[in-house]
């Protein structure tokens, strides 16, 4: 397994993954803090529609791309790759929702966008898998 771990799941998204999503993230918010001074309600939606769109197909080209996932997304995949029965959106599902409920056991505040997250990430990357990665790989 731990050659199959290695070839499949590690590489250098993987080590961009670790180091910069995190300043990336980071950017991005005072970016938007300082463009969207007070965001109405409808405002708010359309950022977590639009981030969670973009986050999903970002996310699907680069699992489609195989240059390396990050550990908590290996895991879905992981899973999906050892259990064919069930496709990966449901695997995702699953790892996000049990990372939730976790976080609801030790004091998490989570709000809608965190259950949208959970519920429709692992969904929306198969969709993106399935119409926009795979056939880019063709």
């Amino acid at each position: 397994m731990s050659n199959f771990f290695v070839a499949l799941y590690l590489g250098y998204t993987t080590l961009a993954n670790l180091l910069l999503t995190g300043i990336i993230a980071d950017y991005t918010l005072a970016f938007l803090n300082g463009f969207v001074k007070a965001p109405t309600y409808l405002i708010r939606i359309i950022l977590l529609l639009s981030g969670l769109g973009l986050m999903c197909l970002a996310a699907s080209l680069y699992f489609t791309a195989a240059l390396g996932v990050s550990a908590y997304d290996a895991i879905a995949l992981i899973f999906a790759d050892k259990y064919r029965s069930l496709p990966f959106k449901y695997h995702r599902v699953i790892t996000d929702g049990f990372c939730v409920t976790i976080g609801l056991i030790f004091g998490a505040t989570v709000g809608i966008g965190t259950l949208i997250t959970a519920f429709f990430m692992g969904p929306m990357i198969q969709w993106f898998n399935n119409h926009v990665s795979e056939p880019l790989l063709r």
